[in-house]
């Protein structure tokens, strides 16, 4: 890291806006302030109002370097307004000193409220063009305008941006406020760019603008765009005009972006790494309607949502209330006509659909919420649950919403946090026993403990009562449990789920069987007589064998079958093959024989076999290929002949 960015991390990266009616002085009063231009288009300046964004900056005595943004005034151009409030750290608030408030100064006043600036300064300016009776007239009116918002213990500063007067102390004051104030944003989170702008210039490509809201952006960094999904290669980056290896959170950028035309990109798009944010068509939200508001807004009313740089139509579905007035306040779900990619605890502004006019704003509690209908009361407990709670609380949520489990990248990607903040709440969950992590090779497995009691239960119960169907089995095959109980679960962490009844003496597994801890084949009556009607016939035959269709049971084949296979388990049966078994005995001699003729000869045929034995050729032949699987013969070339193996 070179000196200079150095110096440059250690410095706060502020944002300063402003808000206010139009012709009341921003732009110039940026022009006193700085010595430049915001108005950036040649319309703007030969009306002598700003209509889109503009962007600048200067050097404060301490050492930080501010970026500030020129937001329009006219109520034409509120839309454009709103995408430049994103993640402004203090906002001046000009009023004419000639004007007083106006109706656009009121609504910017209402946005900052709703969208949680915290840190304000009243700029008085035009000074100039008044008397101190009506500038002392004009500031009390001001106080009584601001009582409830965010303005309201904002110190007023008096200055006329054309003749410089008071921009000294403004300079001043804004020094205390960046100084004392500002809290630094995050940048050990994702990295989040809305875009306000996008351009191309000859010789580089596609020019993105923003504020860098979290995290931070490194030269050829590759992150995604969303909502579409395309990549961006970050080919370089400035920060106020200078070019810079890395820009960081709170910082106004400019980046040259490879992959991407100008017309794949639109205000309201998110420069975020890839991966990190899940699209979404629905909001949960706490909807807040403004005093000044004269609507009462219905159920599934439409509106216009801004958050971010965004811009979208939408439908408020109210949760908790019939309809919201004035001053009101509700849970609401907000179903959207377009994707977006944005984070729980986002603000965001609500204007009315026709005639446009901001009527609310709020926040986001749920950035990928499953589909809500009004007066759930299990869906209003969890939405306030959102609202009042943690990131971990969140994380919790989220996890005890997805039985089949979840990773922590999936996680990452629906709440917009960072794995480093995940981790954190994943290890206070698992320190409290709420929740249980299954590693795998590429990603974490998180189980949520009230998930696990109910499958272990399931599993139990499904055991049992496969126990009670078939009680001469020795447990239920792990494959059939998986596809059962488990069907969307990977086959390693299912692994380490059984693995953990096993070692918490739940079940037990015996090959590739499950059974319960305490289960034994209870060899009963039909048991006992199945084996003696076995033993018996094989005893009788000898070496001439007997098919399984061939004796006469009183029970169901599936049962017999189950007694067999005990049998063959316990090794008092052999299975020659799937229709041919007999005892074990008989066949320690036939191997015994076997093996005495090829000590002899190393060769032995399947007449001589039936000869030995004095049996039929299709007793011998399956002898000798069972002989063949155990490893003691095999083929000599001819289907006949077997050698010593």
């Amino acid at each position: 890291m070179s000196k200079q960015e150095g110096k440059d991390l250690a410095m706060k990266n502020i944002i300063i806006g402003t808000a206010g009616h139009i012709d009341h002085g921003k732009t110039a009063l940026i022009r006193a302030l700085t010595g430049k231009e915001t108005d950036r288009w040649e319309e703007e300046k030969r009306r002598g109002i700003t209509i889109d964004l503009g962007f600048t900056y200067f050097d404060l005595p301490s050492g930080d370097r501010a970026g500030i943004i020129d937001v329009p005034g006219h109520e034409k151009f509120v839309n454009n307004m709103l995408a430049g409030v994103i993640g402004m750290d203090l906002v001046m608030l000009v009023v004419a000193a000639d004007e007083g408030m106006m109706p656009q100064t009121r609504e910017h006043v209402d946005i900052m409220s709703q969208l949680g600036v915290e840190k304000s300064i009243v700029v008085l300016n035009k000074c100039d063009l008044v008397d101190d009776e009506w500038r002392e007239m004009v500031k009390e009116e001001i106080k009584e305008e601001l009582v409830g918002s965010v303005f309201e213990k904002a110190n007023i500063i008096e200055v006329s941006a054309v003749t410089g007067d008071g921009i000294d102390n403004l300079v001043k004051e804004i020094l205390h406020m960046t100084k004392d104030e500002v809290t630094p944003k995050d940048i050990n989170t994702i990295s989040r760019l809305p875009i306000d702008r996008s351009f191309s210039i000859s010789g580089f490509g596609t020019i993105i603008t923003g504020t860098l809201i979290s995290g931070t952006i490194k030269k050829d960094d590759e992150l995604e765009l969303y909502p579409t999904g395309k990549k961006a290669k970050i080919r370089s980056i400035q920060v106020h005009g200078k070019d810079v290896k890395e820009c960081y959170a709170g910082q106004r950028s400019a980046i040259n972006i490879s992959n991407l035309k100008k017309d794949e990109i639109k205000r309201g798009y998110v420069l975020a790494p890839p991966h990190s944010m899940e699209n979404t068509m629905m909001l949960d939200v706490k909807l807040n309607v403004l005093e000044s508001s004269q609507r009462i807004l219905q159920n599934r009313c439409r509106l216009h949502l801004f958050t971010g740089t965004s811009e979208i139509l939408c439908r408020a579905v109210l949760l908790d209330v019939k309809e919201v007035g004035p001053g009101e306040s509700c849970y609401a779900q907000l179903r959207l006509e377009e994707e977006i990619a944005v984070r729980r605890g986002d603000k965001f502004i609500v204007r009315f659909y026709s005639p446009l006019e901001t009527v609310g704003g709020g926040v986001i509690l749920d950035a990928n919420p499953s589909k809500k209908t009004p007066f759930n009361k299990e869906q209003l407990e969890e939405i306030k649950r959102k609202e009042e709670g943690s990131h971990t609380d969140i994380v919790e949520l989220l996890v005890k919403k997805h039985p089949e489990m979840i990773t922590i990248k999936e996680i990452a990607k629906l709440t917009g946090m960072s794995l480093e903040e995940i981790d954190d709440c994943i290890n206070e969950l698992k320190g409290e026993n709420l929740i249980l992590t299954y590693e795998m090779k590429k990603d974490v497995y998180v189980y949520h403990i009230s998930e696990e009691n109910r499958l272990k239960r399931e599993t139990l119960e499904f055991i049992e009562n496969f126990h009670k169907e078939n009680p001469y089995k020795f447990g239920v095959g792990k494959s059939l449990l998986k596809t059962k109980l488990y069907p969307k679960i990977k086959q390693n962490v299912f692994d380490q789920i059984i693995y953990k009844f096993i070692c918490e003496d739940e079940i037990k597994k015996y090959k590739e069987y499950l059974s319960l801890s305490s289960f034994e084949i209870n060899k009963d009556k039909t048991f006992k007589n199945i084996e003696k009607k076995l033993v018996n016939t094989y005893e009788k035959a000898a070496y001439d064998f007997v098919r399984l269709s061939e004796i006469d049971f009183n029970e169901e084949e599936n049962i017999v079958r189950d007694v067999l296979n005990v049998l063959v388990d316990e090794e008092k049966i052999v299975k020659i093959n799937d229709e041919m078994f007999t005892l074990k005995s008989l066949m320690d001699k036939v191997e015994i024989l076997v093996k005495e003729k090829l000590a002899q000869d190393n060769l032995i045929t399947i007449s001589q076999l039936r000869d030995a034995l004095n049996t039929s050729r299709k007793s011998a032949k399956p002898m000798l290929e069972y002989l063949d699987n155990m490893k003691i013969t095999r083929k000599n070339g001819t289907e006949s002949e077997r050698v010593g193996y």
